[in-house]
């Protein structure tokens, strides 16, 4: 039983409301692979000390500015989970790190090498508007030199933030992208538009402010450690599926 508002809230309450929301497949996977990695951290001797989990909550508390005791405590009961339920998240994402690392860092380099062009990184601008009749008007008005990207993206766009950053989206790679977007996108020159795509029930125009290309530093380190632990944590949920359904 949960308090929440002051309403009482039970379990059944909440699976049936991520039932309801499309999130209980999500849920229940996320469980198994907790188990799936807690498995494979006894086969691999891993395990994670005291004073790791006190180190990662202090940054955390910088982090978030949560000075005092009293201030975590309070941000802590806002979340609805214990003291006890936040170290044990953080050992669960320490325990990650360090299998991640065990399993995949003397790799990093041999697949790097061949798959360089995956990690390029682009500065990319967008306008998302909710209708395709919209958005084709806006690439017209924009080609013709009637309004500027940035001055469309600043009156259009769907998204508070960056109506307010005039279309500016951030520094993205490849793999944040469709793969359909994704291979225009790395194929455009810089300050070329492109769209409109659907995404959702909205569509995107885009614009590629410029590249930059890949290195292997902590970043790139980091992304192609990520992408080799999540394909074998789903590689080992298929072969926990078919165990427990042949068993």
């Amino acid at each position: 039983m949960i308090d929440f508002a002051g309403t009482s809230l039970s379990a059944e309450d909440i699976v049936d409301c991520l039932r309801r929301n499309l999130q209980i497949r999500d849920v229940c996977q996320q469980i198994i692979y907790r188990s799936i990695i807690e498995q494979a951290a006894i086969e691999y001797q891993i395990e994670i000390a005291p004073e790791e989990i006190q180190s990662a909550a202090d940054q955390m508390r910088y982090e978030m500015r949560l000075e005092s005791a009293a201030q975590t405590l309070e941000w802590l009961s806002e979340q609805l989970i214990s003291p006890q339920h936040w170290e044990q998240g953080i050992r669960d994402r320490l325990l990650l790190k360090k299998l991640q690392n065990s399993l995949f860092s003397k790799d990093v380099d041999r697949v790097f090498a061949p798959n360089r062009l995956d990690y390029e990184q682009v500065f990319i601008y967008r306008i998302q508007v909710p209708y395709r009749p919209l958005a084709q008007e806006l690439l017209y008005q924009i080609e013709e030199g009637e309004l500027s990207f940035y001055e469309a993206a600043h009156l259009y766009d769907v998204d508070e933030e960056r109506r307010l950053r005039c279309g500016y989206d951030g520094r993205l790679g490849r793999w944040d992208f469709p793969p359909d977007i994704g291979s225009a996108v790395f194929g455009a020159a810089p300050n070329e538009l492109l769209g409109p795509f659907p995404v959702g029930q909205s569509y995107d125009l885009l614009m590629v402010g410029g590249f930059l290309s890949a290195e292997l530093n902590d970043e790139t380190r980091g992304a192609i450690l990520d992408r080799m632990f999540q394909e074998w944590l789903e590689s080992e949920f298929i072969h926990f599926s078919y165990y427990q359904n042949h068993s």
